[in-house]
């Protein structure tokens, strides 16, 4: 399987699958937050290529740095945040997956 395609799956096909397993009354509302923690990857436009596809975000770009990725940590251990965090937190993997699949 292409790099690509496995990387846009993960950000969005298998969100959408978990999602309507797991949140099926919920899952328009869950999901959308899901699509909108993509945001952090606006982080990639202080970079210079922005876009460099053998580049690996986890760890250079801030809002995917260590620091951030314990921010996302704990916001699973409250009730209002917990979406988001795993949400950002699913990001996180399917990008550190990519930079694996390097």
């Amino acid at each position: 399987m292409s790099r690509p395609l496995l990387h846009y799956g993960l950000h969005f096909i298998f969100p959408l699958l978990f999602l309507l397993l797991f949140y099926p009354k919920q899952w328009k509302k869950v999901y959308f937050i899901f699509l909108t923690t993509m945001l952090i990857d606006l982080d990639h436009l202080v970079a210079n290529p922005i876009f460099d596809p053998n580049r690996c975000s986890i760890g250079f770009h801030p809002l995917h740095s260590y620091y951030a990725i314990l921010v996302y940590i704990s916001m699973l251990f409250f009730s209002k945040t917990r979406i988001i965090g795993l949400a950002l937190l699913w990001h996180i993997i399917t990008d550190q997956l990519d930079c694996w699949m390097m």
